[in-house]
């Protein structure tokens, strides 16, 4: 075990037990409401679910879960754990009188040494699991043949607020391209993620999420003479940018604080371009589709359950630059000629992902039985 997990496995463990011993003696009564939703405090992907989850189901019914970032009380309710990484850490020194459940959205064995550990522990703790909640069919049939029982695996896709995510008309698209300095005639090719190392300026790439190949993606383009320029989001892009600088691809770099700054840079796109080696969603894959926008990505994620014969866009089923690169300028061609249309058949089938949806799917699958 690494020094800092060793680390944190003793401070999680001394953050729990007093609430534990207190129980026992009948001197503490765990107040918190029924559903605890454990969520990393960063504001990112799993905090995202967390909030949208709450904000539905507070509808569906009020006062029955939060958001807690810190689970050392929780005692005597249903956890469910955001994602595999927030279970590790805190699972095994919590009350065993609560009810976990666990998000498991991507990682195996193949992706590394520490990953390969982590999944070995995971699988160690699914004993301990009332549910293991996935959002993809690829992860899904992942845990299966790992030897996860399908009574305990549900599937419940990542959500979008789709009444926020809208489509843009061409003037709409044309005022946000030209605030941002990029030439009405580009062809405007979008990612949005984090994919460097760390929390600095990411010029280690990360190359899980394929950086790499979404450089050597778009110089093909370039080279075949097409009005190429990227629009980027997310922490840690130092790597992508400063490739793109060495190979003269213009880009825009934005990193946004909060969901409405990133409508309309979703909006202003013609492609939305996923190029990673694994995926749990991503966000960016509904995002963009919600906002009109075609998606042209790997097939890592829950891409084989948004894309289909009935929605536009492109699956590479390898993870090579060129394949990608003809897959984008498939997506471009088609969408140029047929681009209302296509945005019509987008937006439809992405209703089936909004939050409403997504939430309904946690009551009456995973939270309302354990109720």
């Amino acid at each position: 075990m690494k020094l800092s997990n060793y680390i944190r496995y003793l401070r999680n463990s001394f953050y729990c037990l007093p609430w534990k011993i207190l129980k026992k003696t009948n001197l503490y009564k765990d107040e918190s409401l029924p559903i605890q939703f454990v969520s990393e405090s960063a504001n990112w992907a799993i905090k995202t679910v967390g909030h949208n989850i709450k904000r539905e189901i507070d509808i569906i019914k009020p006062g029955i879960l939060e958001v807690n970032t810190h689970p050392s009380k929780i005692i005597n309710k249903i956890v469910h754990f955001g994602s595999q990484y927030m279970w590790l850490n805190w699972g095994e020194h919590m009350s065993k009188e609560n009810y976990f459940i666990s998000t498991f959205f991507h990682g195996k064995p193949s992706d590394g040494d520490e990953i390969k550990i982590h999944c070995d522990q995971f699988l160690k703790s699914i004993p301990r699991l009332s549910k293991v909640i996935t959002a993809s069919t690829i992860v899904e049939n992942r845990l299966l043949d790992w030897g996860v029982s399908s009574d305990k695996i549900i599937k419940i896709p990542l959500g979008v607020n789709t009444t926020k995510f809208i489509p843009a008309n061409k003037s709409k698209k044309d005022k946000i391209r030209k605030l941002l300095g990029i030439p009405r005639n580009s062809i405007l090719i979008g990612s949005f993620q984090k994919d460097g190392s760390g929390w600095g300026e990411g010029l280690k790439p990360k190359l899980i999420k394929g950086p790499d190949i979404f450089v050597e993606t778009l110089k093909i383009l370039r080279n075949k003479g097409l009005p190429i320029y990227a629009l980027l989001t997310g922490p840690a892009r130092g790597y992508v940018k400063n490739e793109l600088k060495k190979n003269n691809i213009p880009f825009y770099h934005s990193f946004v604080k909060n969901l409405d700054e990133l409508v309309p840079l979703y909006q202003a796109l013609d492609i939305y371009l996923i190029t990673s080696r694994e995926e749990g969603g991503p966000f960016g894959l509904i995002e963009s589709m919600s906002c009109g926008i075609p998606v042209v990505t790997t097939r890592v994620g829950m891409s084989e359950d948004v894309i289909n014969k009935n929605m536009p866009g492109e699956i590479s089923d390898t993870f090579d630059p060129k394949e990608l690169a003809f897959k984008t300028e498939e997506a471009i061609d088609y969408f140029s000629k047929n681009k209302i249309e296509s945005q019509k058949v987008i937006r439809k089938n992405i209703i089936k992902f909004d939050w409403k949806e997504i939430a309904d799917q946690h009551w009456e699958k995973v939270y309302k039985d354990l109720v």
